[in-house]
């Protein structure tokens, strides 16, 4: 695959958690996405967003993904919010990677 066509399948994800995340009740202007090749996280939020949703997100659009190294590059951009993962391959949903002592305690934390 050309560099040009995997930017453009990157940036591809990129936009659609955006999309997603705007769907869930976050505005337009809360969440961006970043520029292909750009350092940090893949999507900008806003303090308003933060405070609903308090995750650093990486996105991965790629047919083999290094997981370990993918999560260590979210938690090496993520500062104070938990690090997220967003996988997704070719004719496949997209896939959210979390810590899952994090992804429990979240689970309980909204069950009870």
């Amino acid at each position: 695959m050309k560099p040009q066509s995997a930017k453009a399948k990157g940036r591809k994800l990129q936009q659609w958690i955006r999309d997603l995340l705007i769907t869930k009740g976050l505005k337009t202007d809360d969440v961006q996405s970043r520029s292909m090749g750009a350092a940090g996280e893949d999507i900008m939020l806003s303090p308003y967003a933060r405070a609903s949703f308090p995750y650093s997100i990486e996105c991965k659009n790629s047919e083999r993904v290094n997981i370990w190294k993918a999560y260590a590059q979210a938690s090496a951009n993520a500062g104070d919010y938990e690090p997220l993962l967003i996988v997704k391959r070719n004719n496949h949903k997209p896939l959210a990677i979390v810590d899952a002592e994090h992804f429990t305690n979240r689970c309980f934390y909204v069950k009870l």
